[in-house]
């Protein structure tokens, strides 16, 4: 079900991780780390992912690989936006994955790069067709950022929100389905990508458009999804329930799953950017996800019969 496992979500933006209190990203190895160890001792065949980084900064790949996290991850990720919130022309993306390239042997994925519809709907469309174009034959894996538009009445899992100007409302037109489930001129391009054009779908806990999701996906040719499963969820009433249903509706795909967001009270800040106050509690999370979901050797999913650590 799970055939790869991403640690973290854009650990090198403030949006994601918090360098105030961890400067010299100490914290952040340490845990990603332990996180890769345990996934490894759970299923050593699946695919270890340092989480996509954004910016795409070679100097954060190569403290990663002086700090040794390298040496425990199967493949390193980064997310562009060059027509949206980087400072960068969409031209430069042979250049950026170059420059990744020159820090570490590992393969390179794109796991998440997008182009909003927030001036106009063709921009996305062209952004699209020239992503793929430069990126064709240059990294290992590419997957498009999204499938759904965010609801105008959800908050964008972002550290500062409406304090970020219009960059913030960007996070609401990402998608190549608006708001109401309306296909924009992008679909129809996507869906001549896949599958090699993987897809980026986040699900809010609970999130009602599940069903419809993967409806789409299937009808679009995607064979690559990247989703997550939020330890901070884990906390909630019923996390479970949720997580098992996610994962069921999901497993015609080949999953990249990503952990990450810290709950208030397990952080050293009550926020989804913190370090945890104990990163051996995160590894732990990573590790009970990948039992319950990551196929056994017998080929099943979501067992019920293996006891599953409690998280507290």
């Amino acid at each position: 079900m799970i055939e790869a496992a991403m640690i973290w979500n854009e650990p090198n933006n403030k949006s994601h991780w918090d360098p105030e209190v961890d400067p010299d990203w100490h914290r952040f190895s340490h845990m990603a780390t332990l996180a890769a160890d345990a996934i490894a001792a759970k299923n050593p065949v699946i695919t270890k992912v340092l989480g996509g980084i954004s910016p795409i900064d070679p100097a954060f790949i190569g403290r990663m690989k002086d700090h040794g996290v390298l040496d425990h991850v199967d493949a390193v990720a980064v997310h562009g936006f060059p027509l949206d919130w980087n400072l960068w022309q969409i031209d430069e993306w042979p250049k950026k994955i170059d420059e990744i390239k020159e820090v570490t042997d590992l393969p390179i994925w794109v796991s998440e790069v997008g182009v909003s519809s927030f001036g106009a709907e063709d921009v996305q469309l062209w952004g699209l067709k020239r992503t793929v174009e430069l990126l064709r034959g240059k990294v290992a894996r590419c997957q498009w950022y999204s499938l759904y538009d965010l609801p105008r009445s959800w908050e964008a899992t972002t550290r500062h929100r409406e304090a970020e100007g219009s960059s913030y409302y960007r996070h609401y037109y990402m998608g190549i389905l608006r708001e109401d489930g309306a296909p924009k001129p992008a679909l129809e391009e996507f869906s001549r990508q896949t599958p090699n054009l993987g897809l980026v779908q986040w699900f809010h806990f609970e999130d009602p458009r599940l069903d419809e999701a993967v409806s789409w996906m299937k009808r679009l040719g995607v064979k690559s999804v990247r989703t997550g499963l939020s330890w901070a969820d884990r906390f909630r009433p019923n996390a479970l329930d949720w997580f098992d249903r996610q994962m069921r509706s999901l497993e015609d795909f080949e999953v990249t799953v990503t952990f990450c967001f810290t709950p208030e009270h397990r952080g050293i800040a009550p926020h989804h950017t913190s370090a945890p106050l104990v990163p051996e509690e995160f590894a732990a999370f990573c590790s009970e996800m990948v039992e319950r979901y990551a196929p056994g050797q017998d080929g099943s999913s979501i067992s019920q019969s293996v006891p599953i650590a409690t998280v507290s």
